[in-house]
């Protein structure tokens, strides 16, 4: 036992600083690398997955895996064993996938997202689609190779991002949402629409002042500023590699001042989880969240529960108006909830409505199932998407960037992510609901005491990292099982007035 446990954590401390050089180029290319240098970078990211294959696929580093596996009820430490369940599944890409397949495509995805920034500045499809081919190739071909009786299709992606959740669990969620929401949303979006200054839409906001709300923004929720910072970028995104390190970028519209105050707080959701992980975890493989749908639960909560509340802009409010004075003149923090609230039918997933926001990650999720399953053809995707966006969301994209070029995840080979997005709505209301009975939470909004909040949640779902399953933690946080229910009577109570 002792020979398998000294191979592993040697092997562990290998792979963690491998991950970090990979982790600070990718933070650079996405930050401020200039456009000449990607070719070179490409090159060294090239050596750099080479090397990490061969320590990933050291004979010795998986026979020890799986010896411990074998023997993990004897092993003391009960996140341990976790760590090693984990590890055993994660063997599946080394033992199952051609190492020559699985380095071209980690090549091939360091270099996409530079392809789809130029594709969409372009409004280009074609030039984005040859990549995207290639990408989804691979993940049907991955599915073919990781799959197990238990998951088949499209199920083994999606378990990747939620354990325990495939297209059985997500069909039945999304059809609560079509019967629940998509009428409701139809409802709500006829009609008169609650009016407001048209200043708040029509005027510029200097990036700098929006810069400067943004890190007052990161003071008012206690981002630590010591072990993180903020950035700016094409896509906004977090990217974190231990409770001391854990980075934000948001994306400044002088045309459009909510875009980078809710990115912010989004992005700054997602942070703090990670950096209220205990430090304990930041030398094994078990830090950072445990699920992309807990995780989206944080960011979404943060950005909309909180972020979007009267409380919250009736202390905050002020503070805007200051560095805005011209553009928010006369503008009552009434008429500007209003504004940060208002439904429409819109087009951009990031910038669409707190009520509209799940059906846009239903187009996504039935394209993703269709792609992988054999049914829709990349080239094809730009119409489907369009039609999708009619059918769920009530509006039809125009322009590839406006419609199918507008996220950044599947340059990143992120097929079976989206619909976490839509599952961390729903587990974010359920955890509200569960945190409210505790803490007081308008109150504490109200008195600027967001950390209240933020040592509720460390407690309950952010100290554990990714040693509990993604049930689990909603068991700790709620005391119950999942439940969308949820979910949809918070969007309806919220929006029906």
């Amino acid at each position: 036992m002792e020979k398998y446990l000294t191979i592993y954590t040697e092997t562990r401390k290998k792979i963690k600083a491998f991950s970090y050089f990979g982790w600070l180029m990718g933070w650079d290319q996405e930050t401020e690398a200039p456009e000449g240098s990607v070719e070179y970078r490409t090159k060294q990211y090239q050596v750099l997955a080479e090397e990490m294959y061969k320590i990933q696929s050291d004979p010795a580093y998986i026979e020890a895996i799986e010896y411990l596996y074998a023997h993990k009820e004897s092993l003391e430490d009960p996140d341990f064993r976790v760590e090693i369940k984990n590890a055993f599944k994660d063997l599946r890409m080394v033992k199952k996938v051609p190492k020559d397949e699985l380095i071209s495509y980690r090549v091939l995805t360091s270099q996409a997202s530079h392809i789809w920034a130029k594709a969409k500045e372009a409004d280009d499809f074609q030039m984005f689609a040859p990549t995207l081919e290639k990408i989804v190739e691979f993940n049907r071909k991955l599915v073919k190779y990781l799959e197990t009786d238990e998951l088949k299709g499209y199920d083994v992606l999606l378990d990747m991002y939620e354990e325990g959740f495939g297209v059985k669990e997500y069909d039945l969620f999304f059809d609560t949402l079509k019967k629940e929401l998509v009428p409701f949303v139809l409802e709500v979006t006829k009609g008169n629409k609650p009016k407001f200054n048209r200043r708040l839409k029509t005027a510029i906001f200097p990036k700098e002042q929006q810069r400067k709300f943004s890190e007052y923004l990161m003071e008012v929720f206690s981002y630590d500023l010591k072990h993180g910072l903020l950035k700016e970028s094409a896509h906004p995104f977090t990217s974190g590699v231990s409770s001391t390190d854990t980075r934000i970028t948001t994306k400044f519209h002088e045309d459009n001042l909510a875009s980078s105050i809710f990115s912010t707080i989004h992005e700054m959701g997602h942070a703090i989880y990670e950096l209220q992980n205990d430090p304990k975890y930041d030398d094994t493989f078990l830090h950072g969240g445990t699920s992309l749908g807990i995780h989206e639960s944080q960011s979404r909560m943060y950005e909309n529960m909180l972020g979007r509340s009267m409380a919250f802009w009736k202390l905050h409010y002020p503070k805007l108006v200051e560095l805005f004075p011209k553009q928010l003149k006369g503008i009552s923090v009434e008429e500007f909830y209003l504004y940060i609230n208002q439904v429409e039918r819109s087009l951009i997933r990031i910038e669409a409505d707190e009520l509209t926001y799940s059906l846009h990650v239903m187009v996504r999720y039935e394209l993703e199932k269709q792609m992988i399953n054999g049914k829709l053809k990349v080239k094809d995707l730009p119409n489907k998407w369009k039609s999708l966006m009619s059918q769920y969301v009530g509006k039809r994209p125009k322009t590839d960037k406006e419609g199918v070029l507008q996220d950044i995840h599947w340059s990143g080979g992120a097929i079976g992510y989206f619909p976490t997005y839509a599952l961390g709505s729903a587990y974010a209301a359920q955890m509200y609901e569960a945190m409210n009975k505790e803490i007081n939470i308008e109150e504490a909004i109200s008195k600027n005491n967001i950390k209240a909040i933020n040592l509720w949640l460390k407690e309950h779902v952010h100290t554990f990292a990714s040693s509990k399953s993604p049930k689990e933690i909603l068991q700790i946080c709620t005391k119950q099982d999942f439940n969308p229910a949820y979910y949809v009577n918070y969007l309806k109570n919220k929006f029906k007035q």
